[in-house]
């Protein structure tokens, strides 16, 4: 699935890059190939303007009032210079007959006057006459455009492409003859051939670069993808078996109960039995519905649709409530429990700041349920005559997390203890849903399902979740057969 949606992707990557790609290459040839055309028929215009100037006109008849071209005296001067800049000319009289040319073989071209230049196609016979030019099937005028000639024109034909522009010279309304400026057209399709060659090798370069690179950030990109898929696979798979195990157990009891009841007369040990099945029911389905409600919570932390009312909460108040009822396990476990106050300086005199010293703002249950859960996990974990610390002090602190400024100070809470300690090795994962340190710990029969108030993998997770909503850190430092040391920094106030 991934491959497919990987190689769907860089397909996408190229083929759109590849089409931005022809675009601009097009672009870029008829740009270069206007440009050409407009510096040649620039130079035959200049040259046609130059040659009217330098032309001789001669009276025929002073009471007419009639003049012709003097064709010696007009183009002696012309033709060595036109010829070095590979530009001919040719001068046709006022009824088209050519009277003076530069080129070594006449083109026999009809006259057609145009300024702004046009393309023409002179082909020479298959056999053997004279270089001839004919109107062909298509004639198309103005800039950049071609005139065509001989139709029957094929491969074994040979010829050339010249560029011309006609002048038509009149004084008054007296027509002098034509003027007709050639240059050959290779000038503008052997650049333009060879930036075609350019242009496609380049961008077949280009084509290959961006497949590959899209093949390697199409990969990238997938990888995010990859992992929370996989992510979610393990949740899903691990949900699934959190929530077989009481449903079996729960299923199992009725079922042990329904016979008992069919094949047993009532009495008082089997009420009293009924009541013991009933109650291990009744602990599977609360075991059932909280771990429910932590998929739950989790799952609205994920969305981001959790609407929890933010409010000013005394840590201080909130950790004596969370300890004294630890109390209860500590003193089960003989386990010394104690909570530590960190006092405010002697330097700080304010009254509204000291009575406000450990208030945050942030959500009572949430932060109930964090602490809870915290030193809970540190009672289970401590071996009998251990000792669980719990600190709270208020320390300076300018940190940023998730674009979001804590403005100083800050509220921590560390909870120490001198437990069984946890593996190095074990700490990247401590916070994964559903992982538990030892896997010995998870349930393995209905007796330690019912006893053992062991949890399901998702204290940590629901942590980390609750301080990340706060806009906290926590961090846990270990050392197996010493203890853990669980520390959670929390701002008093944001500034976006």
């Amino acid at each position: 699935m991934f491959q497919t949606t990987r190689r769907r992707l860089a397909l996408w990557y190229t083929a759109v890059t590849a089409v931005l790609l022809l675009l601009f290459a097009i672009g870029v040839y008829l740009y270069v190939r206007s440009t050409l055309v407009e510096r040649v028929d620039d130079t035959l215009n200049h040259v046609v303007e130059v040659v009217e100037r330098s032309l001789v006109i001669e009276p025929v008849n002073s009471d007419t009032g009639r003049s012709r071209i003097n064709v010696e005296a007009s183009f002696r001067n012309n033709a060595d210079t036109v010829e070095d800049d590979h530009i001919d000319l040719e001068w046709f009289s006022p009824t088209g007959e050519l009277l003076w040319s530069t080129l070594s073989e006449p083109l026999n071209i009809p006259i057609h006057v145009n300024r702004t230049g046009e393309t023409v196609h002179v082909v020479k016979q298959r056999d053997g006459e004279s270089e001839k030019g004919r109107h062909g099937d298509t004639k198309t005028r103005g800039r950049g455009d071609i005139f065509t000639f001989h139709s029957e024109f094929n491969a074994e034909d040979s010829g050339m492409l010249l560029r011309q522009v006609t002048e038509r010279v009149e004084v008054g309304k007296q027509v002098l003859g034509y003027l007709r400026v050639s240059h050959p057209w290779f000038e503008v399709t052997k650049p333009s051939r060879q930036l075609i060659f350019d242009l496609a090798l380049g961008t077949g370069l280009m084509v290959l670069s961006v497949g590959a690179s899209g093949w390697f950030l199409s990969g990238k990109a997938m990888e995010p993808v990859r992992q929370s898929y996989q992510r979610l696979k393990q949740f899903t798979a691990d949900a699934s078996h959190e929530l077989r195990s009481p449903i079996a157990l729960i299923q199992t009891n009725v079922q042990v109960a329904l016979a008992d009841l069919e094949s047993a007369e009532v009495e008082g040990a089997t009420l009293e039995h009924y009541r013991q099945q009933l109650k291990v029911v009744e602990r599977l389905t609360q075991r059932l519905g909280k771990l429910v409600n932590d998929l739950l919570f989790l799952a609205r932390q994920d969305s981001g649709i959790s609407k929890e009312s933010f409010s000013p909460c005394p840590v201080d108040a909130l950790l004596m409530e969370v300890v004294e009822e630890q109390q209860l396990l500590a003193v089960e476990k003989d386990i010394t429990l104690s909570f530590n106050l960190v006092d405010p300086p002697a330097s700080e005199t304010n009254p509204e700041i000291l009575e406000n010293w450990f208030t945050l703002i942030g959500n009572w249950d949430q932060l109930v349920r964090l602490f809870t859960n915290l030193i809970g996990n540190a009672l289970r974990y401590t071996t009998s005559s251990g000792r669980v610390n719990v600190e709270l002090a208020r320390i300076e602190g300018n940190n940023r997390v998730s674009g979001l400024r804590y403005v100083s100070p800050q509220l921590q809470v560390k909870i120490s203890d001198t437990g069984i300690g946890i593996p190095a090795e074990a700490l990247p994962r401590l916070f994964d849903r559903f992982y538990r340190v030892d896997p010995a710990r998870t349930h393995t029969n209905s007796k330690t399902a019912t006893e053992n108030t062991t949890g399901s993998g998702l204290g940590l997770a629901i942590a980390l979740a609750i301080v990340e909503n706060h806009h906290g850190q926590i961090q846990v430092e270990s050392t197996v057969g010493i203890g853990t040391t669980v520390t959670v920094t929390l701002p008093i106030g944001l500034e976006t």
